[in-house]
């Protein structure tokens, strides 16, 4: 019989800055406001694809667990073996799993560390890594802009004709820079410059998104849904009236009110209650603000086996990134979007060995490719849509991670 692996989680005692104990240019992380999981090193890794991706991932991170001798004397959310997703947006494309060897958390002013071995608690290093500065240069294609406002115009006439009623198109840019880009010094500027949204880092996929796929914590299911969205200019006075025009747009009210039903629907199977506020808050970010709704809803205690997963399978792909109906959305995203998303606009984060976990939706991020990065953006089209304010949007979209890499 095969020994168990040990895992091991132990309190550390006090709040640590996350970013600067990563030594790996090729970090694990989730955080937001300084608190969250990072992690390094890698005791295993998997790829799922397919219509079952969701429920394969699953087997995969039990029978891993299964081999586990968990020691924690911490308890809670996001401690001992963590399993860091991030999903692919289409079936078709791979989703990635991994177990990092070390992982920190911090919350509520508490942290802890949990190891994977039988070697010694690892010795933290608190000094922040120098990371060296990198030139960028992007592709410049004026014949890719106008093809993407042809696609979206495609998409409106579709959705006058009455074909469906909202799709979220997508875009990409390349990038190339000086040296191999460092992930690190990518979430250090998104943790400074966008500190409301959740940084992550998983296998090169790193960004900063605005948008809450699912919290699952002891029984209570959260979900934060963005959708309508409005560029700032950096002055409070117009900003604030700029936010409520977005407030009262009847364009971006309809394109939002598609996407929290979406979630509210997903959810409510598994729910013996929800709360679905009446009305949107204006999200204020360092460069746009959206239309945000946060649904909550309480689990079913007779459902057995629910746990994130379940409700992943269910919620993804939402119409904040495909659209409504559905089945409608993406297919046209399949006839006209002319690329693969990967893994933008699929779930990111993490789960624990209880099913419990925190998953964005991976926005305002990039592929890292040593040297290469391929960032991406887009926009929810709906019949008001106009395709020359869609590529401003999604330009302004774009901005998170440019500034992160000049």
């Amino acid at each position: 019989m095969t020994p168990l692996t040990p895992v091991t989680t132990t309190r550390l005692g006090e709040h640590l800055p996350l970013l600067d104990l990563l030594p790996d240019a090729q970090p694990f992380a989730w955080m937001r406001g300084g608190e969250g999981l990072v992690g390094w090193g890698v005791y295993a890794t998997t790829t799922v694809s397919g219509p079952h991706r969701f429920a394969d991932a699953r087997h995969w991170w039990q029978k891993q667990l299964e081999n586990f001798a968990v020691t924690n004397t911490v308890h809670g959310n996001g401690t001992g073996p963590i399993l860091f997703t991030s999903f692919s947006f289409s079936p078709q494309d791979v989703s990635v799993l991994v177990i990092p060897r070390v992982i920190v958390g911090t919350k509520g002013g508490k942290s802890w560390i949990t190891w994977i071995g039988s070697e010694p608690q690892p010795v933290l290093n608190l000094h922040a890594p120098t990371l060296e500065k990198i030139s960028m240069s992007w592709g410049v294609d004026e014949n890719a802009d106008q093809a993407w406002k042809s696609r979206v115009q495609t998409a409106v006439d579709r959705i006058q004709s009455g074909a469906l009623d909202k799709v979220v198109l997508a875009r990409d840019v390349m990038g190339t820079a000086s040296t191999t880009i460092d992930a690190r010094s990518i979430l250090q500027t998104l943790a400074r410059e966008y500190p409301s949204t959740w940084k992550f880092s998983i296998s090169g996929l790193v960004g900063a998104t605005p948008e809450l796929l699912l919290r699952l914590t002891r029984g209570m299911v959260t979900s934060r849904v963005l959708a309508g969205t409005i560029s700032k200019t950096g002055d409070d006075e117009k900003d604030l009236a700029l936010a409520g025009s977005l407030a009262r747009s009847s364009k971006d009210l309809e394109e939002h009110e598609y996407a929290v039903r979406s979630v509210a629907d997903a959810i409510e199977p598994f729910c013996t209650s929800i709360n679905v506020p009446e009305s949107p808050f204006v999200l204020h970010l360092a460069n746009v603000m959206h239309l945000a709704t946060d649904v909550t809803g309480a689990l079913a205690e007779t459902l057995a086996h629910v746990d994130a997963f379940t409700i992943l399978e269910q919620l993804h792909p939402s119409a904040a990134v495909c659209g409504t109906p559905r089945p409608n959305a993406a297919a046209l995203i399949e006839e006209i979007e002319g690329m693969s998303r990967g893994r933008y606009a699929g779930p990111v984060g993490w789960i624990d060995a209880a099913g419990d976990g925190e998953l964005g939706i991976a926005l305002r991020c990039g592929q890292i490719n040593a040297d290469s990065i391929r960032i991406f953006a887009g926009c929810g089209i709906v019949s008001g849509s106009d395709p020359i304010k869609e590529l401003a949007e999604s330009e302004a979209k774009f901005i998170p991670m440019r500034s992160a890499l000049a």
